[in-house]
């Protein structure tokens, strides 16, 4: 196992970088926004049509301001603060949206279905819902 860790550690280095606070807050940044892909595969999968779920939004946001803070606070690239310095925004709203849906949502009175706000009749069990108010 020396040949393992000879690979792994090398002149003081684990994987050969230098390891400090902002090198974690950068490939944290990294993680989290990658992991967001597997977040909305394995949704879609489970569901057999294409969702972006709230967890997608939050690791989207997260990530972004991850890397931003590791952009602009430690390496100080314009190119690389200017990738993230908005992206941010689509994501907020993304989740305000979904907030307010989730707000909005309809609970049927027959069966204790919750669905969504727009729809007249329970999918569940077919009652009909109350009209929705503005």
């Amino acid at each position: 196992m020396d040949w393992l860790h000879s690979l792994l550690f090398h002149d003081g280095q684990f994987l050969g970088i230098q390891w400090h606070v902002w090198k974690v807050v950068g490939w944290l940044g990294n993680v989290v926004f990658t992991s967001r892909f597997l977040v909305q595969w394995h949704a879609t999968e489970k569901s057999k049509k294409v969702v972006v779920p709230a967890l997608f939004w939050w690791l989207s946001l997260t990530g972004s301001l991850l890397l931003l803070a590791y952009a602009g606070l430690y390496q100080r690239d314009s190119v690389f603060v200017a990738a993230y310095a908005f992206s941010w925004i689509p994501y907020l709203r993304n989740l305000l949206i979904h907030h307010r849906n989730e707000r909005a949502r309809k609970e049927c009175t027959a069966c204790g279905h919750t669905t969504e706000a727009a729809a007249r009749f329970c999918p569940q069990c077919g009652a009909s819902l109350p009209a929705s108010h503005p």
